[in-house]
């Protein structure tokens, strides 16, 4: 079964095409370049970053993120 990380060609929040993939960091979203613009600009960017380093540091590689909460 292949990743749908990689098969993907659309983002998961706004539908643009993919020319880039990145995940997101608060859940399992596929995400273009605008949308993860977007996303680190919110306030609790920093503690979805660190609850998915800490997630790696337990050897969690699968970590689901911390939930994308309205803001």
């Amino acid at each position: 079964m292949q990743d749908p990380f990689f098969t993907k060609t659309r983002c998961d929040r706004c539908g643009a095409p993919l020319t880039v993939r990145i995940m997101s960091m608060y859940n399992e979203d596929v995400l273009c370049m605008t949308c993860k613009e977007k996303e680190r600009q919110r306030p609790d960017y920093r503690e979805a970053v660190e609850a998915d380093n800490a997630a790696i540091r337990r050897g969690d590689r699968n970590f689901k993120g911390i939930g994308l909460k309205k803001k």
